[in-house]
């Protein structure tokens, strides 16, 4: 019988920083874009979305986010994610409510969205008022795969509906496990369900029909599971990490929750630091290890280290600072560092 592969902590963040293109940036075009939101980008905090491109992808600009091969819509956990457009389906569709009372509403309130939308484009709020219905109640028609959005952060989002997409719920679902296990994997079903605001049967099911192509695998959380196409780049050597990643808010390298936490920050004083009770901050990436986080405001970007850095180290942060694609500045970059 075949023994159980049993991967370390450096093992694990090796893989993610590579099938995340974060060691090395991937070349501009549709097919790098598409592989930078292999899992989705989160978009919550204006723009983070873009700076996760920017971590990822060569010669990305302000307006990179409004790329053709890319698409805004209301994804996992109904955060504003950009994805690439032609897995719409599976960031919408894939979350459809397993419950026929949820499924139900989802339905009923994109009926509405299409009665009032006439196949026009209008502000939520707008939307909103003329149905009588709090604007946010219009997340929930998200998962049916027939509602876009565009939000530029500083307004209401415009929504407008979109055809369903030609794709059955479970097949979007396991696709949609399938892009949890690259970008986060070895992980669980219920780490799945977490992340995609699904509920854990949903996941297990989904889970369950991917059958033969998981491999079980002991990482330092226990037992998971891990693609098994993955396992060669699992066990492969690591490559150089980047020198310095300024990654954003919600930024998929980070968007984890309880023990996951544990084993990409091994200190709890600094985990409280990074994940905070409300908006979370940026994570610096240093090498193999997140050292810091950051935030901006306007063209000042302020961090804070967790502890020393030497002085190429942030020389490396302020370069890769001063090449951040922010929309609407025209004066250079300035770095202020706490500590």
């Amino acid at each position: 019988m075949r023994s159980r592969l049993v991967l370390t902590r450096r093992q694990i963040l090796a893989f993610r920083r590579r099938v995340g293109s974060l060691d090395e940036r991937m070349r501009f075009g549709a097919t790098s874009l598409r592989r930078a939101g292999w899992a989705g980008l989160q978009d919550s905090m204006p723009r983070a979305a873009l700076l996760s491109l920017h971590a990822r992808v060569e010669g990305v600009g302000p307006s990179t986010w409004e790329h053709r091969s890319l698409a805004q819509l209301w994804g996992p956990r109904y955060q504003t994610y950009v994805v690439p457009r032609r897995d719409f389906a599976l960031f919408s569709l894939g979350r459809l409510p397993d419950s026929p009372k949820g499924r139900q509403r989802a339905e009923r309130m994109a009926e509405l969205l299409r009665g009032q939308l006439g196949g026009g484009r209008m502000p939520d709020r707008q939307a909103g008022l003329a149905l009588g219905l709090n604007s946010n109640a219009f997340r929930y028609a998200a998962p049916t795969g027939t509602v876009a959005i565009r939000w530029e952060g500083a307004r209401a989002p415009t929504i407008w509906t979109v055809p369903a997409p030609e794709i059955d719920r479970a097949e979007a679902c396991r696709e949609l496990a399938r892009r949890h296990l690259r970008v986060f994997g070895p992980t669980t079903a219920d780490a799945f369900a977490r992340w995609a605001g699904i509920t854990r049967s949903a996941a297990a099911t989904a889970y369950a029909a991917l059958g033969e192509s998981l491999l079980p695998v002991r990482s330092p959380l226990g037992e998971e599971l891990l693609l098994a196409e993955d396992e060669a780049a699992m066990r492969g050597g690591e490559t150089a990490a980047a020198s310095a990643r300024l990654l954003p808010s919600g930024d998929a390298y980070f968007l984890l929750h309880g023990a996951e936490r544990e084993l990409l920050v091994p200190r709890p004083d600094r985990r409280s630091l990074l994940w905070t009770s409300r908006v979370w901050p940026g994570a610096l990436l240093v090498g193999d290890e997140i050292r810091g986080t950051w935030r901006r405001a306007q063209h000042t970007v302020r961090i804070d280290p967790w502890g020393r850095l030497p002085r190429a180290t942030r020389d490396a942060v302020e370069t890769e600072a001063s090449t951040l694609p922010l929309p609407g500045i025209d004066r250079p970059i300035e770095v202020i560092w706490n500590a």
